[in-house]
């Protein structure tokens, strides 16, 4: 029951749940975007830090595309879908 929270939780990305195992494929996937395509880890992180602010994250999906936001905030080109995008 440690980690109950987990189930609940609005505000984790995919990493931070216990089933991460689960979307392997996609760290695999951003792993081997060509160079020119990937947003520098900075950014990524960047990104992320602010998808973890927003409150259209649920359990590491945006609530307003249906996105993986760990898939998408590694993609150079993509941006937030929001009205007034974060990033």
């Amino acid at each position: 029951m440690e980690n109950e929270w987990y189930r609940i939780c609005r505000k984790c990305l995919l990493r931070d749940l216990p089933e991460k195992e689960y979307f392997s494929n996609m760290y695999i996937y951003i792993s081997n975007l060509p160079e020119e395509d990937r947003t520098s880890k900075e950014e990524y992180e960047r990104r992320l830090s602010k998808c973890r602010e927003c409150s259209h994250l649920l359990s590491g999906m945006c609530r307003i595309c249906g996105c993986f936001v760990e898939m998408r905030a590694s993609i150079a080109a993509r941006h937030c879908p929001d009205n007034v995008p974060e990033w």
